[in-house]
């Protein structure tokens, strides 16, 4: 029985993924094989040594102390793509609100409250809708910085509005190009398409080497009064640079998901709080993905879509099977594999992957190891977690 800790409301779809007779799943469990949760930080929360996985139903994993888990062999995994749809249809809604002053408008009529005469109202808002008045989106060039699951679908619906496309990313998958319109046109760099562009919006995860990607070198190569779209992370954008090219006119505007103290009340700033992923379906669809992967790993050793260790799958072929994480040295798996062979258990199949300085390793063998074997495999120089499936 596998035991899988809650944390934050998750969709009940997700939830009833994990079938009562294998899994006991709660917001209270001791000892538990897993977590799944949203926003929850666990920077600084004591993890018990059961834990074999945390998944994330959502993209982000800021608030999940990655690096830590990877040295105790924890998989952490997220969702990307199950909210794509969500926030490209926010994104829509920011290329309108940013290009017409829409919000402004639909202010200024609230404020109306003083009128009780529809003829006077009709006349006034005559006379004052050129303040609000703005620009259309067709024929203009909309910037995309990342192209993974949600860049790709913001650049074909795009096009779709009949805008013109230009789309940046060094790490663009063959997944990602196959999801996108060859319509789009592919920039060399990242200054290239942003003095191009009317509109740029950003689809990149907050890693280190994007944080601060919109920056005071950067913004010097935006086309004079372009708006900047910021659906992806605060961290994205160098709070300073953007408020000075804002001031001097470098940026024609900027709508973010993000909202910061120094931004509120600013004319030429839309923000709006963090609901990129906030649709009944996005929920849903984060909380299902989540738990079948989670599932597929407690009960196969499988990972798909981790963010700490390398995508590892291999079908289940008979035998019994050994998973263990390493670091990514030489000889790790070679002397797991003499081990093993001193045992004559023989092997029917194995994978061995590697991500940055750690590996994952599924190896299905004909006979169940003794826990003697499994000792032995958990004492090499280098293994860091060891599983019998």
């Amino acid at each position: 029985m596998f035991k899988v800790r809650t944390y934050n409301q998750i969709s009940p779809l997700g939830l009833n993924r994990f079938d009562s007779s294998r899994y006991q799943v709660g917001p209270e469990l001791a000892d538990p094989d897993a977590f799944i949760l949203r926003s929850q930080k666990l920077q600084g929360e004591p993890v018990p040594a059961s834990v074999l996985g945390v998944a994330r139903a959502g993209a982000g994993v800021n608030n999940i102390p990655v690096p830590e888990y990877t040295a105790k062999g924890i998989v952490v995994f997220n969702t990307p793509g199950a909210n794509a749809n969500a926030v490209k249809e926010l994104i829509a809604a920011a290329l309108l609100l940013s290009s017409r002053d829409i919000f402004g408008g639909m202010n200024y009529v609230q404020g109306l409250t003083h009128m009780t005469d529809a003829g006077e109202m009709s006349k006034l808002l005559e006379k004052e809708k050129k303040n609000f008045a703005g620009s259309e989106i067709l024929g203009k060039t909309l910037g995309v910085i990342g192209l993974g699951a949600i860049g790709s679908m913001v650049a074909n619906m795009a096009l779709e509005l009949g805008m013109n496309v230009a789309g940046y990313d060094p790490a663009l998958s063959v997944e990602s190009a196959w999801r996108l319109s060859s319509r789009v046109e592919k920039m060399d760099s990242l200054q290239s398409l942003l003095a191009k562009s009317d509109y740029v919006t950003l689809h990149v995860p907050a890693i280190a080497a994007t944080r601060h990607l919109i920056n005071g070198d950067t913004v010097k190569f935006f086309k004079p009064g372009a708006k900047l779209l910021n659906f992806a992370r605060e961290e994205i954008v160098e709070a300073e640079a953007l408020i000075a090219a804002l001031d001097n006119g470098t940026l024609g505007g900027y709508t973010a998901d993000f909202p910061t103290p120094q931004l509120l009340g600013r004319k030429n700033v839309i923000l709006m709080p963090h609901i990129g992923a906030s649709t009944e379906e996005a929920e849903e669809n984060c909380a299902i993905m989540a738990a079948d992967q989670l599932m597929d790993f407690l009960e196969n050793g499988n990972i798909l879509n981790s963010v700490n260790f390398p995508p590892t799958v291999m079908a289940r072929s008979g035998g019994h099977r050994i998973t263990f994480s390493n670091d990514n040295v030489p000889k790790v798996l070679g002397n797991v594999l003499a081990i093993l062979a001193d045992s004559d258990n023989n092997v029917i199949d194995l994978v061995n992957k590697s991500r940055d300085n750690v590996a994952y390793n599924i190896i299905d063998v004909e006979d169940a190891p003794a826990a003697d074997i499994i000792a032995r495999i958990t004492a090499v120089e280098g293994v860091i977690r060891v599983r019998v499936l």
